[in-house]
């Protein structure tokens, strides 16, 4: 009889907290993205709309960069590159981007302007909370937080959770990790109109290892020591190699003006597989990333678009997704590097090497026809993608 009175009052409490149309558990790029585009698409005015995330988005706390041919969040860019380096240990190419460039986004300033258009909607909440726990009932889904209990009608989730890609073997879970530096040096020794997207020269020790390098000035640039690997590195491996590199260039004497660091998700596990009618995960969390690459930004502003427009017509989040060839050309990689992870700066230098780099750039925004996958596709090392191809087929 007690058993069945505290029942009933838990079910009962639901009906008395506040209830919302949607809640967004997690505030970052994807999310903030898809309800920017809510916002401007002006369709949702009269729909509740909560987000929730224990950190308040109030610091620089990363940087994202994209290519681009058009004028895509113009207002945002910090600083844009017309040409990009290329290097291993024995090939320096310098690229001309054109018809792109290449865009370099802070994060403080995407939040701060975001916020400040979410903050003018009488019908969006945002609360500094962290969420425990949501789940979807038959009529509708309850989120939890470490102070409160929310109802509403859909959950929009971005909150990535590792444990579910740990779990399983056959989609293989790569990181790219990395930390950076914002340094200012004494010499000038960076080229402000050219980026270095990968230089392989530094040791590979059985990895996939680059610098990226992002110059803003003569004396100015960001630098990063990246790994697309399964393992972090401790922290003062992925310094002594900045500092390392930073002499190389001839750098004698330079301040740190600002540090980040990250790790990126590279997979493809179909996250889609745990949506439901009601719940959906989105970013990280829902395979935005673009598993080949790490690359966020541009995908995300697609992916948000489409996920709006789909709330106006759509009350099935499962008919959200839709696999296709690029998923699968990504998994391909991800096997080979998951495989043998030493092989990454062969397969990127082949591709560069020679390659048209525009063509490469609309192969990795997923704009490209068959026949123009196979001229990509075609100046990677063919064996090994065979064999990874093959593997996949008898593993079906």
């Amino acid at each position: 009889m007690r058993l069945t009175i505290i029942a009933q009052w838990e079910s009962h409490s639901e009906f008395n907290m506040k209830h919302y149309d949607y809640i967004f558990t997690g505030t970052g790029l994807s999310a903030l993205m898809t309800v920017y585009e809510m916002v401007v698409s002006g369709k949702f005015k009269e729909q509740s709309i909560l987000l929730l995330d224990q950190n308040a988005k109030k610091t620089n706390d990363r940087t994202w960069c994209f290519w681009d041919s058009n004028d895509t969040f113009s207002e945002l860019i910090h600083k844009k590159w017309s040409y990009a380096w290329f290097k291993n240990e024995t090939l320096e190419r310098k690229i001309s981007l054109q018809p792109y460039q290449y865009n370099m986004v802070k994060g403080i300033d995407f939040y701060n302007a975001i916020l400040t258009v979410i903050s003018k909607e009488t019908n969006i909440v945002l609360k500094q909370q962290k969420v425990l726990h949501f789940k979807e009932e038959n009529s509708h889904c309850v989120v939890r937080t470490e102070l409160e209990k929310f109802t509403c009608g859909r959950v929009i989730n971005s909150i990535f959770n590792a444990e579910i890609v740990k779990s399983q073997t056959h989609y293989p879970l790569l990181q790219q990790h990395f930390i950076g530096w914002f340094v200012k040096s004494k010499e000038a020794v960076f080229t402000s109109d050219t980026a270095t997207f990968m230089d392989f020269s530094v040791a590979q020790k059985g990895n996939t290892r680059f610098m990226y390098v992002l110059p803003t000035s003569a004396n100015e640039a960001l630098l990063e020591y990246t790994l697309f690997s399964k393992d972090l590195l401790p922290k003062s491996e992925y310094e002594e190699a900045i500092q390392t590199y930073l002499e190389k260039l001839g750098v004698t004497d330079n301040e740190i003006i600002e540090k980040e660091q990250g790790n990126i998700p590279m997979t493809c596990y179909p996250f889609w597989k745990h949506n439901s009618k009601n719940t959906i995960n989105i970013g990280s969390a829902g395979g935005w990333t673009k598993a080949s690459t790490g690359y966020t930004f541009k995908n995300t502003i697609k992916k948000s678009k489409a996920l709006a427009s789909f709330l106006t017509t759509e009350k099935d989040f499962r008919a959200f997704h839709q696999k296709d060839k690029f998923w699968f050309y990504d998994l391909l990689l991800l096997d080979i590097l998951d495989q043998k992870n030493e092989l990454g700066a062969s397969i990127f230098s082949a591709l560069f090497k020679k390659g048209n780099t525009a063509l490469i750039f609309k192969f990795l925004d997923e704009e490209t026809s068959f026949w123009e996958d196979l001229q990509v596709i075609w100046k990677c090392p063919k064996g090994l993608f065979i064999n990874a191809l093959l593997r996949r087929i008898f593993s079906l």
